[in-house]
């Protein structure tokens, strides 16, 4: 027993307990309890408070784009209606003008008598100026004695009638008169109309009136347009009366000026000049409940009207409510995902590969000075250094290519330039032709705001353009006096033979509607194929105009360059003919600036749009080519 208790073990005290249950640290802390603890700790209350701020941020971007709408909305009808008022009004003046016309030639003098109203040319004038816009339902010719001869789908009522007298008043008075909007017909055929008329005068002296009932259905489908699209749109008078609106609740003349928005309007009267939006309420009249509403008001400043569109505000805000909900749903989704893929992540992905895969993304966006700073003695720093390698390989290679790039570029465009030299040194009195087009035509495009990419193109196209002269016998193309019709033929052929000559070269098809297609015109009198207006590509429009413009303004043996000026008023005469009207305004505006010199300086003293004649067609006769079709195409 003794020495049994002397070999027993000895008891452990408290201290040694506690040293015994500790638990063992260990050498390293796994990057998947770092990244996941950072993480938590940086992750949640950020991206809560950030989408919180997000929240309010487009909260408010959303009201102001719901407001946006509604105002662009606004100003787009009226503008709308002002450009048809005004549109009207035109109608009205060239017709008293063709009136006046026709009193001047008239050998029984400028009065416009009970005789001269009752006469057919008169009478078909005046059904043919109904007949010209579908928005016109009725038109009336009064002489200075009230009597006149009228026209249209429509017979005045008694409300018509006295518009017609105001308007005659307002006729006497030399005024232009736009009346009321009234309501004609019932049931199903009712729609509204007003009155627009105008004096005729002659040496200030009154002669008649003319009348024109403008039917409002064209203003009733627009609104009914914008009310597809959630809005309520409608029109006011300048007393706050409906003019025309989307729904047939509301009729003609009703006063609208329950509504708020439209009460603003009509409280500001004639300092109503810019939209406005508010917001207000209005009162349902089945249950005495308020609605609040969201409302924007633009004025038709010729008419004094004022176009209304309002929407219910928990529609108008509907996007902004499902947003907040929308909004926290995903912030607490993206936190999970956040824990979730950061759990995943981590058991895969180390510094080391998040550093070569950062610098293999420099690489792929160009950025080929990019190098890996790694220090291992593992297979991932062994990585690091082919990769450095890589890099200082694929950079040398990179600026190898661009320079070799950048030779071929300059060799393809001084082979361009060699061959459009040699074929205006073919003809020495177009000698520096294919230049100047190339030059006219990049101004022409760069004012009509063309991009770097079609300017590229258009730069050898024009440079080519005559490549096709090339082919053409020297008795043709020196020959000092007019082409037979026969040779005309064959010079025209020389279009199509550029085309051919360049079509095997792929890097030049998208260079040959410029050369084939530059003597096409836009009334289909071109050639090769007699192209008509959207069929000529914009490459030979351009091209065409600059073309033009110098075969006008260089001596030929066969005809004396035209002066700068008397040359653009002549090419402004074919515009919408033969030429693009677009490249001919580009070209007006860049001689006006003197970005063009011919000879000697020299500027517009005045616009050419006013001094040129109007435009006259020019055809081209079967057998003998025109002046300006064979001078272009000798060129």
């Amino acid at each position: 027993m003794d020495a049994e208790r002397t070999s027993a073990p000895p008891r452990l005290g408290r201290q040694d307990c506690l040293l015994a249950l500790k638990l063992p640290i260990p050498a390293r802390i796994p990057l998947l309890y770092v990244i996941l603890g950072v993480l938590l700790a940086i992750s949640v209350l950020p991206m809560y408070f950030y989408s919180a701020q997000i929240e309010t941020m487009n909260r408010e971007r959303l009201k102001t784009n719901e407001m946006l709408l509604q105002n662009t909305v606004t100003r787009s009808l009226a503008d709308e209606i002002s450009q048809h008022q005004e549109a009207l009004r035109m109608m009205l003046a060239n017709l008293s003008s063709s009136i006046q016309v026709m009193m001047l030639a008239s050998p029984s003098g400028t009065d416009l008598s009970a005789q001269k109203l009752l006469t057919p040319e008169l009478r078909a004038m005046l059904e043919h100026f109904v007949s010209s816009s579908n928005d016109i339902a009725y038109a009336t010719l009064l002489n200075a004695d009230a009597k006149g001869v009228s026209a249209g789908r429509i017979e005045p009522d008694a409300f018509l009638q006295r518009e017609l007298e105001r308007a005659y008043q307002a006729a006497r008075e030399g005024r232009i008169y736009s009346g009321q909007p009234l309501m004609v017909g019932s049931g199903k055929s009712a729609h509204t109309v007003m009155l627009v008329s105008s004096p005729i005068v002659v040496d200030k002296r009154f002669l008649g009136m003319i009348g024109s009932v403008v039917d409002m259905d064209y203003l009733v489908r627009r609104l009914q347009q914008v009310n597809q699209s959630g809005l309520m749109p409608y029109v006011v008078d300048s007393q706050g009366r409906l003019v025309a609106a989307a729904i047939t609740q509301y009729a003609t003349g009703q006063d609208m000026t329950h509504f708020d928005i439209v009460r603003s309007f009509v409280d500001e009267g004639a300092k109503a000049q810019l939209a406005a939006t508010r917001e207000f309420a209005i009162r349902n009249e089945n249950d005495n409940d308020t609605t609040q509403m969201l409302g924007t008001y633009s004025p038709v400043t010729s008419l004094d009207w004022a176009v209304v569109v309002q929407k219910p505000r928990e529609e108008a805000y509907r996007g902004i409510y499902e947003m907040q909900r929308t909004g926290r749903l995903l912030a607490w989704l993206a936190v999970f995902v956040c824990v979730g893929l950061s759990i995943f992540s981590a058991r895969r992905i180390t510094s080391p590969l998040q550093v070569l895969a950062e610098s293999s993304q420099a690489i792929a966006r160009g950025d080929f000075s990019q190098r890996v700073h790694l220090k291992s003695r593992t297979e991932i720093g062994e990585l690091a250094t082919t990769f450095n390698t890589m890099s200082e390989e694929l950079e040398q290679f990179v600026e190898d290519l661009k320079r070799a790039a950048d030779e071929n570029k300059n060799l393809f465009m001084g082979s361009i330039q060699m061959l459009a030299g040699a074929v205006d040194e073919k003809d020495p009195y177009t000698r520096g032709h294919s230049d100047r087009v190339t030059k006219y035509s990049l101004m022409i495009a760069e004012e009509m705001g063309l991009d770097s990419g079609f300017l590229e193109i258009l730069r050898v196209s024009a440079q080519l353009h005559d490549v096709g002269k090339i082919g053409i016998e020297d008795r043709i193309l020196k020959k000092p006096g007019a082409l037979t019709p026969e040779e005309f033929e064959i010079m025209k052929t020389h279009t199509t033979r550029g085309a051919n000559i360049l079509r095997p070269v792929p890097q030049l098809r998208e260079m040959l509607p410029g050369i084939e297609l530059h003597h096409e015109a836009l009334n289909g009198r071109g050639y090769p194929y007699g192209l008509k207006g959207e069929e000529v590509p914009l490459l030979a429009r351009v091209i065409a105009v600059a073309d033009t413009f110098d075969a006008l303004t260089t001596n030929r043996p066969y005809q004396r360059a035209h002066d700068p000026l008397e040359a653009l008023r002549i090419i402004q005469s074919i515009s919408g003919q033969r030429l693009d009207p677009g490249a001919v305004a580009a070209l007006l505006a860049v001689f006006q600036r003197g970005e063009i010199r011919i000879h000697k300086s020299l500027t517009l003293a005045i616009p050419l749009e006013t001094a040129a004649p109007a435009p006259v067609p020019l055809p081209v006769p079967p057998q003998t080519p025109d002046p300006l079709t064979a001078e272009i195409t000798r060129t």
